[in-house]
């Protein structure tokens, strides 16, 4: 149990990433996907509910003990709040109102982000479309661990440890592996958060301001849904590099289990990936996947061969911007 994992390196390919040619043979045979691309008209309503739920729940918890402060921000808001996240995941790939009013979804992924307490929408942003661009690529890609984190964290207990402190590695690794200029758009970003950070201070006091970044950090950490997080990319088979989830998390998630369909298609919201797995099955239906995000880190913590290494890593050029 306190033994290292045998791997120690990152797993090098020198092959292009799996999902461009898989879009083009599905599109080639299924042309009716084209019409799942575009706006989700129902994602902008529940996440407007979602952040006004927070927003009561603010006013519902400015009595309570801090332990409670603490219980509800795991068991309830930081539920929420993660879902926002992935929410602002969504929108940063314009589903909300479509890709010619891109500015009115960098806008309202701003709003997305009120009740995680902490800026993040403009940075996700920044970096998500390399993920996207160069998934796995070496100094791009910086859902990709350091070296770092792949030798150290390499025990069940040090594992465990990596999980509950994903959120801050998540949140510093970017500055390290790839920095990039602060754009203006994270300026206002943290402007207005908090701004409003201080506005619900100032109405309830300090416990409703800790409920929402406890719950953010709780949830983003040891928590069932962010079995996504290993879910996604890490290497349970060799020669795989993404992997689908079709269980029940997936309504609070907005089908962030669906991560073979989403690679394969960014552009589709995550409300309808469920659509492409039915239309191309043949594509889909045979690769290995995940039933379960809770065995999903238990396998992670406790399986010696896989760990913070456990990641597909190629090197990549970097693409003209237009």
């Amino acid at each position: 149990m306190g033994n290292r994992v045998t791997r120690e390196d990152f797993e090098w390919v020198y092959t292009e990433q799996p999902h461009t040619q898989r879009r083009k043979e599905i599109l080639a045979k299924y042309p009716q996907i084209k019409t799942l691309m575009g706006p989700d008209p129902h994602l902008k309503w529940i996440v407007s509910g979602m952040v006004f739920m927070q927003l009561l729940a603010c006013y519902l918890v400015k009595d309570l003990s801090w332990k409670w402060i603490f219980f509800w921000a795991y068991a309830f808001g930081g539920c929420i709040n993660h879902s926002l996240t992935l929410a602002i995941h969504d929108i940063s790939h314009n589903v909300a109102f479509g890709n010619k009013q891109a500015k009115w979804n960098r806008w309202f992924a701003v709003f997305a982000n009120l009740p995680i307490g902490i800026p993040y929408s403009a940075s996700f942003k920044k970096y998500h479309i390399d993920h996207h661009r160069y998934l796995g690529g070496d100094s791009l890609d910086v859902d990709i661990p350091t070296d770092f984190e792949g030798w150290f964290f390499c025990t069940p207990l040090r594992k465990l440890l990596w999980l509950f402190l994903q959120p801050l590695f998540y949140s510093l690794r970017p500055l390290y592996v790839n920095p990039k200029a602060i754009t203006q758009m994270e300026i206002f970003n943290a402007l207005i958060q908090f701004s409003v950070d201080l506005i619900i201070y100032c109405l309830w006091g300090l416990k409703p301001v800790i409920y929402l970044i406890a719950g953010t950090i709780l949830c983003l950490g040891l928590h069932p849904i962010s079995g996504h997080f290993i879910a996604e990319h890490y290497m349970f088979l060799k020669g795989y590099e993404t992997y689908s989830y079709y269980g029940p998390l997936n309504w609070l998630t907005f089908n962030v289990g669906y991560h073979m369909e989403h690679h394969d298609f960014p552009s589709i919201p995550g409300c309808r990936l469920p659509m492409v797995k039915k239309i191309a099955a043949e594509y889909y239906d045979n690769l290995p996947h995940h039933q379960s995000w809770i065995r999903v880190l238990w396998d992670f913590v406790f399986d010696d061969s896989i760990g913070p290494y456990s990641r597909v890593k190629r090197l990549c050029k970097l693409a003209k911007e237009s």
